[in-house]
C-alpha cells in the first residue's frame, strides 16, 4: 500500500485517491489485525479548529491498539504516512504516542487521540507501530499494521 505513492505520480495518485475518496465518506476509519495486535483508526473533521478559506484543515483521530497476543508488549516508535488531496506525501516517525510507550499484557488495550493538520479538504493516513515483545529471552520486535484510513471534511 505505501508503495503506491511516489515522487512521479502526482496525477495517478490524485486519480486513486479521488476514487478512494468515494469508499472514504462512507467508512473512514480502519481495523487491521497483524502479529496479535490489532490497531483501529477513527477519524473525526474538527470544523471549529479547521479555516477552509485560509487553506487549514484540522481532523482528529483515535487511536485502540489492542493486544491480542499470550505476550506482553510495549510500543516504541511509531510511523505515519500522510498523503493529501494534492498527493503531497509526509513522512512522521517518532518514539511513543502522545508522549508515552505504554506495556501492553494480553488482552489489554491502549487508545489515544491525536490531530493532524493538512492544507486540503481530505488525505489518507497509515502506517505501523514497531513493539517490543517483553518475555522473550532474545528481545523480539513486532510490527503493527495501521491500516489506511480517510480524513474527509
Amino acid at each position: 500500500m505505501l508503495t503506491e505513492f511516489g515522487p512521479r505520480s502526482g496525477a495517478r495518485t490524485r486519480n486513486i485517491l479521488h476514487r478512494r475518496m468515494a469508499t472514504a465518506i462512507k467508512n473512514p476509519g480502519s481495523e487491521v489485525s497483524t502479529q496479535g495486535v490489532r490497531v483501529t483508526a477513527r477519524p473525526s473533521y474538527l470544523p471549529q479548529q479547521s479555516r477552509p478559506s485560509a487553506g487549514q484543515f484540522v481532523w482528529a483521530y483515535r487511536i485502540r491498539i489492542t493486544n491480542e497476543s499470550l505476550r506482553p508488549l510495549q510500543l516504541r516508535t511509531r510511523h505515519w504516512a500522510i498523503v493529501d488531496a494534492d498527493a503531497q506525501r509526509k513522512e512522521v516517525d517518532g518514539d511513543g504516542v502522545v508522549g508515552q510507550q505504554p506495556v501492553l499484557m494480553p488482552g489489554q488495550n491502549f487508545e489515544y487521540t491525536s490531530f493532524c493538520p493538512l492544507e486540503t479538504h481530505w488525505g489518507t493516513m497509515e502506517g505501523w507501530f514497531v513493539f517490543d515483545a517483553l518475555d522473550e529471552e532474545q528481545p523480539r520486535q513486532v510490527t503493527a499494521v495501521v491500516g489506511r484510513f480517510f480524513l474527509v471534511s
